[in-house]
């Protein structure tokens, strides 16, 4: 049963040791961040319901998801990705659609070998540090992040403290949380 507000929420959470997420991926040169942070999220979101973790296709999002502001290597939004799979009726597997890191044309034959399916996304409201608690209790999640600072760009690991940036630039998936002594932390993949 998912927590409700309210509820006790565990004091930590990691849906890698859970097994529902897959190793780093890599976007390469391709601004394809929207669509790795989307995927990573379904991925983990079939693992919960199914019991498998399957690598899912970036490429077809990338490839086939060209609704405004979606622009495939120039950038996009996980929303679109979201609503391409709906829209879609499923999405593809890596291993039958692979990852290029370069903007190609939709591959019509591969389009329709949907393996997993979704029929919503909900949007966590922005700077709810407890709702994102409670999303991330339930699932991975993805989101939006501020990543262009030079603090970011040189951060390596533990608890980031440096300043947030104005402007989200960069689509992470969120797959875990907990404390390190008197600071909360969230655990992205990137």
């Amino acid at each position: 049963m998912s927590p409700e507000f309210g509820d006790q929420l565990p004091d930590s959470v990691d849906w890698r040791a859970k097994g529902a997420v897959l190793g780093i991926k890599n976007q390469g040169g391709c601004g394809s961040c929207w669509a790795f942070a989307a995927i990573a999220a379904v991925e983990g979101i079939n693992q919960l319901v199914t019991g498998n973790l399957i690598s899912l296709s970036e490429q077809e999002i990338v490839d086939c998801q060209k609704k405004p502001p979606n622009n495939g290597c120039k950038g996009g939004s996980r929303g679109g990705a979201y609503q391409f799979i709906i829209d879609n009726g499923g999405i593809n597997t890596e291993e039958n659609y692979p990852y290029t890191a370069r903007d190609g044309e939709c591959d019509q034959d591969k389009i329709n070998e949907n393996y997993v399916t979704i029929d919503r996304y909900e949007n966590v409201p922005s700077k709810n540090e407890s709702a994102l608690q409670k999303a991330v209790a339930n699932q991975p999640v993805s989101v939006g992040i501020a990543s262009s600072s030079f603090a970011f760009k040189s951060y390596q690991s533990g608890i980031f403290t440096g300043p947030c940036g104005a402007q989200i630039d960069h689509g992470v998936t969120i797959v875990g949380y907990g404390t390190e002594g008197e600071q909360r932390q969230f655990t992205g993949s990137r």
